[in-house]
């Protein structure tokens, strides 16, 4: 059971509910299941160490703190917020302070003109507007944006970014096919085909090699990273590692699809791009969305702990790209491309 945070008291006891035991609960909290009562999903076991090194790179957000035994992680109020709950247990329902996802709309504008609204986790807007545009094709480099700001003259101003580009740069505002609204899960559904994708970025051509070993030790290296999953168990996460297994960015959304977005967008603004001797790992399934992302920024290898979909398989193997999934323990499915994972790496990686 999710313990109370610093200062509250421990669960405050309630008395007895108007409905029987496990009946009419509504929405279970994370935590033991009451007896006889519908089974909620387990909660997210604690993070592990894991095998990989983090590299000094890195910004100092992406790693949380150690803290000491008995203590707890300050709660990222962009991210998360507290709310009351009544959690349920072996029959006894008592009063708790939970903490949940943030969820809010974004509003994207390019030279003022309004070209997507997403829901997404607030936090690092900039890197998600850029890695937005990034994937789109608008954008290429760190040299085509000349600021990102937020628009006061709007009615929400701290949800709406105004992205302004460099004047050579001609804006094709009818190539942005996510234009009117996008949940912050699906992305740019129904987006056309693989060679439409491939007009706008070409096939990888990688030398890269991992070893399956490093690979295997990616999971528990992101899982100690994410701060606010740790709190909430709600948030979705993408990261980027080096060829030697080091953490080179990783954030956390709501949207699975945002959280690529904002780990792209800070490799664009921090002029880290290509990523093309990177792998990417994410924590949800791979679509044929994720996929087009992770080329647009020339990753080879992506990686994930779930399933990928079919047109996701069938976009790697055309696009020269290394797709694993169920990424769990020292197991892994290789989709497409198996020769960049080997059993040992003989020499320096080279693109």
């Amino acid at each position: 059971m999710k313990k109370p945070l610093d200062g509250q008291p421990a669960g405050e006891a309630l008395p007895p509910l108007p409905f029987g035991r496990g009946e009419g609960q509504g929405e279970e909290s994370r935590g033991n299941p009451p007896a006889g009562g519908l089974t909620p999903s387990p909660r997210p076991s604690p993070p592990r160490r894991g095998r990989g090194r983090i590299a000094r790179t890195a910004l100092e957000s992406v790693v949380p703190p150690k803290y000491s035994p008995g203590t707890k992680p300050a709660v990222d109020s962009a991210a998360a917020s507290a709310t009351k709950i009544v959690r349920w247990k072996a029959g006894r329902a008592t009063r708790h302070t939970d903490q949940v996802a943030r969820e809010e709309p974004l509003e994207i504008r390019v030279q003022g003109r309004s070209v997507a609204v997403t829901m997404r986790t607030p936090g690092h807007d900039r890197e998600l507007a850029a890695g937005f545009l990034l994937t789109e094709g608008i954008i290429r480099d760190r040299h085509d944006v000349v600021e990102i700001l937020h628009c006061r003259a709007a009615a929400a101003p701290d949800n709406t970014l105004n992205v302004f580009l460099s004047a050579s740069l001609k804006v094709d505002f009818a190539q942005l096919t996510r234009h009117v609204f996008a949940t912050s899960s699906c992305g740019l559904c129904g987006k056309a085909s693989i060679a439409a994708v491939h007009q706008h970025f070409p096939p990888v051509k990688s030398r890269l090699r991992l070893a399956a070993k490093t690979v295997a030790g990616l999971p528990a290296v992101m899982r100690e990273a994410q701060r606010t999953f740790a709190q909430t168990g709600g948030l979705h996460a993408s990261a980027v590692f080096d060829a030697a297994g080091n953490l080179i960015v990783l954030r956390e959304d709501v949207g699975r699809h945002n959280a690529l977005d904002k780990v792209l967008g800070h490799g664009l603004l921090e002029s880290k791009l290509p990523f093309d001797s990177h792998i990417l790992l994410v924590s949800g399934r791979t679509s044929f969305e994720i996929m087009q992302k992770a080329l647009a920024a020339r990753i080879p290898i992506v990686a994930a702990v779930s399933a990928p979909s079919s047109l996701a398989v069938d976009f790697a193997r055309e696009s020269g790209q290394t797709l694993i999934g169920f990424l769990r323990g020292q197991t892994m499915n290789i989709y497409s491309h198996p020769e960049r994972i080997v059993a040992k790496t003989k020499r320096i990686n080279s693109r």
